[in-house]
């Protein structure tokens, strides 16, 4: 079976070459401007990319701790505005670019408020805001708050506080200036230890991932399911990191990168793709904006090779599997004869068929490159069509080339259907054309095949000509009366591509093929092509339920190579019931197990195309 070998990810091979590519640039330098961060190791690097339903791709330093820094400033302003509401803190923290540097003492004219809550005098100002309530000091409430965006408990580190506290010169004069105009209401002392400590507040790349998916999801934890801010205030969080995150980078890091994002001098970049996805990058050097170096060039390389920019006009995120079921629970429109029929009820699960829907983008994509993998654990086939994709871009397309890739050194077999236009796309993006076939069910026909070979050998179809005792619906009947049919039904051949049964024709007759293969045909009202409804070989009957309740041919039946059949009138049929009632009790039981098994797969199929 498959899924002996050990799978991995596209995504994370990608995430794989990234930080290979990117791990050698030396740019940019280790803050020392606060003691305690000069320590951090320049070659130190992850990246972390965390889905809106909680998967997480890691490769890296992902689980490796530095201090928050700049990146709570967000989180903390959620907070606030749950505390004080979104006038209150308009009327004291602006949420405008300053185009100044993080630190800069600069307020806004006349009012004296800080121009954003991004840069350290509005960072000070939220903390300001932050109320002291149910017995817990400001800090506390902040830890507690942020721990929710992780989803674990978040702890303050202790060196590298004291060490901005110690330093925190600079940050003590915008504290009393903002003191000074009545953005803060009492002493900033107390405000400014709670913002050196929501500062060196330590976390992982990995952490920073999923707090970023958090506000994706709306503010629901996707790995807990706890909510960690109130939805009202995420497009309020989200927006500031849009236009003021990455410090006086800001307007190009959202004209190159297009996310909303909040970086820290600790090294860490939160990145955020709403309703989609959340990014954590950790690389200590930062660049002269006080930006991680790295992490520029990663973010910036990610959302051109995933297409994440927010404004790009595909981003609109939906479930992108519309079905998903087994082999033994839709089969391919031909019947098969009983052995290789058993075989496939048996082993059908091991041949998957997922029907993709909607616009394929990264984002919709990545669920299903996941559920690919996890079907390499018990699939020897999967079949995924594309019939109802309505765009398919370039980046999914190129991992899904790079699924094929995987799953056939693992030894499943990947094909895919219904492509209409995507298809030169999907050779430009390095898929084979023998993987790729026209319908759902030619690739169920082609998996069928592989599988009963893979079972014994066991062929779809009869070979040469058969008599009538093989023939399944005389399979009950005596010899004495099968030497009887023998002598009474007449013998027709067809040459291929014959029409045998016109839709709209009487059904006076009842058809029993003895060699060659037959196919059922519909062709729509309005349409030139016929659709294929069912595929018969030698041992089969067709053209039976129009002969049992006496309406007129619905479909076509059509030689596909030449064809022998045994012919059953209605004159005789009807003779039966004097002459020999036995013969004719026998024919119609057999009949009725027969249609009846193909009721019993319909109900199943339908079952499973619900789901």
């Amino acid at each position: 079976m498959a899924g002996r070998f050990p799978m991995r990810s596209p995504v994370l091979s990608y995430l794989d070459t990234l930080h290979a590519r990117y791990s050698g640039i030396k740019e940019g330098k280790v803050a020392d401007y606060i003691p305690e961060l000069a320590k951090a190791s320049p070659d130190a690097f992850g990246i972390c990319l965390a889905t809106r339903d909680g998967h997480l791709y890691e490769v890296g330093d992902t689980r490796q701790k530095f201090t928050i820094q700049s990146i709570s400033k967000a989180l903390t302003y959620g907070l606030a505005l749950e505390d004080r509401g979104e006038e209150h803190v308009l009327s004291r923290i602006g949420v405008e670019p300053s185009g100044e540097a993080f630190n800069a003492i600069s307020l806004q004219e006349g009012t004296g408020a800080p121009y954003n809550p991004m840069i350290n005098a509005g960072a000070i100002a939220t903390c300001g805001q932050v109320l002291v309530k149910d017995g817990q000091t400001r800090i506390q409430r902040i830890i507690a708050y942020l721990s929710k965006f992780a989803g674990q408990k978040l702890e303050v580190d202790e060196a590298v506080y004291r060490s901005e506290s110690e330093t925190g010169h600079r940050n003590r004069a915008i504290g009393w200036l903002l003191r000074n105009f009545d953005i803060v209401d009492e002493d900033p002392h107390d405000i400014l230890e709670t913002y050196f400590q929501q500062c060196a507040i330590s976390v992982t790349c990995a952490d920073l991932a999923v707090m970023a998916a958090t506000l994706a999801n709306r503010g629901i934890n996707p790995l807990t399911g706890e909510r960690a801010i109130a939805q009202e205030y995420v497009d309020n969080v989200l927006g500031v990191m849009a236009t003021c995150g990455m410090y006086d980078w800001s307007g190009e890091w959202i004209y190159r990168v297009g996310l909303p994002a909040k970086s820290g001098v600790g090294g860490g970049i939160m990145a955020v793709l709403p309703g989609q996805l959340g990014i954590g990058v950790f690389s200590p050097p930062l660049d002269k904006q006080g930006n991680s170096a790295r992490g520029i060039r990663v973010c910036s390389e990610m959302a051109r090779g995933l297409a994440l920019h927010l404004f790009n006009p595909s981003a609109a995120p939906q479930p992108a599997v519309r079905h998903s079921y087994n082999g033994n629970q839709v089969v391919s429109r031909r019947r098969l004869p009983a052995a290789a029929a058993h075989i496939v009820r048996r082993f059908g699960d091991r041949i998957r068929v997922m029907e993709l829907q909607g616009p394929l983008i990264f984002s919709t994509f990545e669920p299903v490159m996941r559920a690919l993998l996890r079907q390499a654990a018990y699939s020897r086939h999967v079949i995924v069509s594309f019939r109802n994709v309505v765009s398919a871009d370039e980046v999914s397309l190129r991992f899904f080339a790079a699924m094929h890739v995987q799953l056939s050194f693992a030894g499943v077999s990947l094909v895919c259907c219904h492509l209409g236009g995507l298809t030169r796309q999907m050779l430009t993006a390095g898929v084979p054309p023998e993987a790729m076939m026209e319908t759902i069910d030619a690739a169920l026909e082609h998996c069928e095949d592989q599988l009963l070979k893979e079972s014994g050998e066991v062929s779809w179809h009869e070979s040469g000509r058969i008599t009538l005792k093989r023939c399944a619906v005389f399979g009950s009947v005596t010899e004495e009366d099968l030497a009887f049919l023998e002598a009474q039904l007449p013998t027709r051949t067809y040459a291929q591509w014959e029409t045998i049964i016109h839709a709209g024709s009487m059904a006076d007759e009842l058809f029993v093929l003895t060699s060659g293969t037959v196919e059922v045909r519909f062709t729509p009202t309005g349409s030139k092509l016929p659709q294929r409804l069912d595929v018969m070989t030698a041992g089969m009957t067709f053209g039976e339920m129009a002969f049992l309740d006496g309406s007129v041919r619905s479909a076509d039946v059509v030689a596909v190579d030449e064809v022998q059949c045994r012919v059953l009138s209605r004159e005789l049929y009807q003779q039966l019931d004097r002459d020999r009632p036995a013969l004719k009790i026998a024919i119609v039981d057999q009949l009725l197990r027969l249609l009846s098994s193909r009721l019993r797969q319909a109900n199943v199929e339908i079952s499973a195309l619900r789901n």
